[in-house]
């Protein structure tokens, strides 16, 4: 069984109109909720083998705030290519050259692929949680994925059930 931690970069600024895309900054908000999830992932023993990370400064940031919290000796791979990923085919795509890799990957990745790939992968799962996801995947979400097979090159073949969904927002308030 595969599992994949499919996180979305937390809240990011717009307050600057001539900074590039691709480095913009975390804002206030998505600086207190990155930690969130990370301790999330501490509670609940989520500890990926090997994180792939889009190259662009929002998702570098909220990967450096989720870090503290993981405990194991993750693998990190900056990626160009997750940010130019615009759909969930590019991600899927770059799961299958896994290969036979680590059984536990995190993905910390852009909208729209984040979120067409949880749709290309999740048959399964909380309905409620999975209706959502499919409408909005928000800024700093983590949900976690079971995968029924043993090589990254069947993801997507086989059923993927949705086993946990975090939202910053929804942890904050309980």
């Amino acid at each position: 069984m595969l599992t994949l931690f499919l996180l979305r970069h937390a809240k990011s600024s717009w307050t600057d109109p001539i900074l590039d895309d691709y480095e913009r900054p975390l804002n206030a908000r998505g600086k207190r909720s990155a930690p969130v999830i990370g301790a999330y992932m501490e509670e609940h023993r989520y500890d990926p083998k090997l994180i792939l990370c889009s190259g662009s400064r929002r998702t570098r940031e909220t990967l450096g705030l989720v870090l503290p919290y993981l405990h194991g000796d993750a693998e990190i791979r900056l990626e160009e290519g997750l940010y130019a990923a615009h759909d969930g085919e590019a991600l899927l795509q770059r799961l299958h050259a896994l290969g036979n890799g680590p059984d536990k990957v995190m993905l910390v990745g852009h909208n729209p692929a984040v979120q067409d790939l949880i749709a290309m992968l999740c048959e399964e799962g909380d309905e409620t949680a999975l209706s959502r996801l499919r409408q909005k995947y928000p800024t700093g979400a983590l949900s976690v994925i079971q995968l029924d097979a043993v090589n990254w090159r069947d993801a997507g073949s086989t059923t993927g059930r949705l086993i946990d969904l975090a939202l910053p927002r929804e942890i904050l308030a309980e």
